[in-house]
């Protein structure tokens, strides 16, 4: 009983800490970001990254289960025994948030990616618009390129572990400019439970406790690159989703593969286009024509698969997740995703697609 108050005690004092350390970033990003989490994620990256499969998936499948079953086991004893029930509740979430924090979510709280290079992140509507119209003719070369037909869909020629070995090339040559996207020991795997996860509407997630990055094979191959690109930024401590799109774009365009580089420019374009759309839907929708009607179909493709799996699951998942991000201040929630466009416009102003 003594070790579950401690314990307990604990878990208030983690929260205190936590919530001061994310009014030091300077101090985190030096100390923490820049300093043991590194050893930290090689360590579990080189552990769990010699298995072929999710090791994360299967450990999350275990804890499940123990936990329904001491939920089960203890349903009887709630009046006689709630003060020790609450306890070993508060105990289990002490060593949970303890350890979800320590092994990376320390992250959420490092200094912000467009202050370390330099870019600002509001823009206004015409210069949002430029840009859209660059990227358009971008993607639009680059789907030509590949199909030599403008109504054609592009159809990406690879498996899904192809992708996942090709993903780092992207990596060691944007490591080249910005050094601090260096990535080693790559631990990028298929999740056991991608069905799951396309019903709750995640193209993946990292697992913190081994820092495998776990993608949802179940999407269109066509933007399978930049997913899996977004999710290794994730291991780089790179938490906030804003932040992992732009690398996971930059990742993708960087590559040397035109299929990475097509996936990475059409996921940009979408997103743009979703901006503008809820700034004047007329104006998206005059946008329009001008893209390739191939690209278009891949859309379609992203919309259909989402309607294949579309259901009251994802309502539910999507609300806690959009609460969670905030919880870690990132105060938009999952409008969070798109305000990558900003560092994309900004990043763009002075330079060529």
């Amino acid at each position: 009983m003594k070790k579950k108050i401690i314990l307990c005690l604990f878990l208030i004092l983690q929260i205190i800490i936590i919530n001061l350390l994310s009014l030091f970033p300077d101090f985190v990003e030096h100390y923490y970001s820049n300093g043991i989490y590194p050893y930290i994620s090689k360590t579990l990256r080189i552990i769990f990254g010699i298995f072929g499969f999710s090791i994360g998936d299967i450990i999350y499948g275990i804890v499940i289960i123990f936990i329904i079953r001491w939920l089960w086991r203890r349903r009887k004893t709630w009046r006689k025994e709630w003060k020790f029930n609450l306890l070993t509740i508060g105990s289990f979430f002490s060593v949970f948030y303890f350890l979800f924090y320590f092994l990376w979510a320390v992250n959420y709280h490092r200094v912000p990616l467009h202050e370390k290079m330099g870019i600002e992140k509001k823009y206004t509507h015409d210069e949002l618009i430029d840009f859209t119209k660059r990227l358009i003719d971008k993607t639009n070369n680059l789907h030509l390129q590949i199909t030599s037909n403008d109504s054609a869909k592009v159809v990406n020629p690879y498996s899904v572990e192809e992708i996942y070995n090709l993903a780092p090339n992207g990596y060691a040559k944007l490591s080249k400019k910005y050094p601090d996207f260096t990535f080693k020991n790559e631990s990028l795997k298929s999740s056991l439970i991608s069905t799951p996860l396309s019903y709750m509407g995640f193209g993946g997630y990292l697992n913190p406790f081994t820092n495998e990055a776990q993608v949802n094979c179940n999407l269109p191959l066509y933007n399978l690159p930049t997913t899996a690109c977004h999710e290794m930024s994730h291991q780089l401590g790179y938490a906030s989703e804003s932040e992992a799109n732009f690398i996971g774009f930059m990742t993708s365009i960087y590559n040397d593969d035109i299929y990475f580089q097509y996936s990475g420019y059409s996921f940009a374009l979408k997103y743009c286009i979703r901006n503008i759309e809820r700034f004047d839907e007329q104006e998206a929708k005059d946008l329009l024509p001008l893209i390739n009607k191939g690209i278009l179909l891949n859309y379609e493709d992203s919309e259909q698969f989402h309607d294949k799996y579309e259901s009251f699951i994802e309502d539910i998942f999507k609300y806690f997740y959009d609460n969670y991000l905030k919880i870690n201040h990132q105060k938009d929630g999952l409008k969070t995703y798109s305000k990558f466009v900003g560092l994309l416009v900004n990043y763009y102003k002075e330079k060529d697609l």
